[in-house]
């Protein structure tokens, strides 16, 4: 008996720790917290004696667009919302195809979540109108109550996508001159805040985005 006992007594142990262990390494796994990026600054206020400090981070400013049916769509529309932002345009033959596959794998990954969105810009508004847009959806077969293609005026696409999204450095006003050619993808969260960049021609990259998408979906 007590021979039984001495060789139980370690197992049960072993495995007990082992449980612990996996169910505590899947804890962290699970609930990663994902930084959050772009310019901030500390704000104060004073009340009293006390005074109380706040991070201001950077955030999406308001736009105003039109997707591909025609319909206006605005920071109302991703409002408590996770989403991930493109920039792209319909008659490209290099690097939008592959992006635009990508998104498509993202978009199934999270077809069931209602609180999910891809919000992918043009470039080139000029020739992508609605219609454009519209077919170009349908050859990926996009839901795009989920997955929405937008145009609108150049110089506020491009800010937005400078100053907002932080997807290109380079200085620019949207004159006729201007272009953006970029590959990578951000994820925004539902505070409009920056939290990664991805670049959408790299699938081992999509499926870190694939992924820190369900982190940022739990955040309360």
């Amino acid at each position: 008996m007590k021979r039984t006992l001495s060789i139980l007594i370690p197992l049960l142990a072993a495995l007990l720790f082992g449980i612990y262990y996996f169910s505590n390494k899947e804890k962290t796994r699970f609930y990663k917290r994902l930084p959050i990026l772009g310019n901030h600054s500390i704000d104060s206020t004073r009340s009293g004696s006390t005074v109380k400090y706040d991070t201001l981070w950077h955030r999406i400013p308001n736009f105003s667009f039109t997707n591909q049916d025609g319909q206006p769509v605005t920071q109302t529309d991703v409002q408590n919302k996770v989403y991930v932002a493109d920039y792209f345009f319909t008659t490209c033959q290099s690097i939008c195809p592959i992006m635009s596959k990508q998104l498509d794998r993202v978009a199934a990954a999270y077809k069931n979540e209602a609180d999910f969105r891809i919000l992918s810009h043009t470039v080139d508004p000029e020739t992508d109108t609605p219609a454009q847009l519209k077919g170009y959806a349908q050859s990926y077969k996009a839901n795009t109550k989920q997955w929405i293609f937008l145009t609108g005026e150049k110089p506020a696409l491009y800010e937005l996508a400078r100053k907002g999204y932080l997807l290109n450095l380079e200085e620019g006003d949207g004159g006729p001159d201007d272009f953006i050619h970029t590959q990578n993808f951000a994820l925004i969260d539902r505070h409009q805040r920056i939290r990664g960049f991805y670049d959408g021609t790299d699938s081992a990259q999509v499926n870190n985005l694939i992924q820190d998408i369900g982190f940022v979906l739990q955040e309360k």
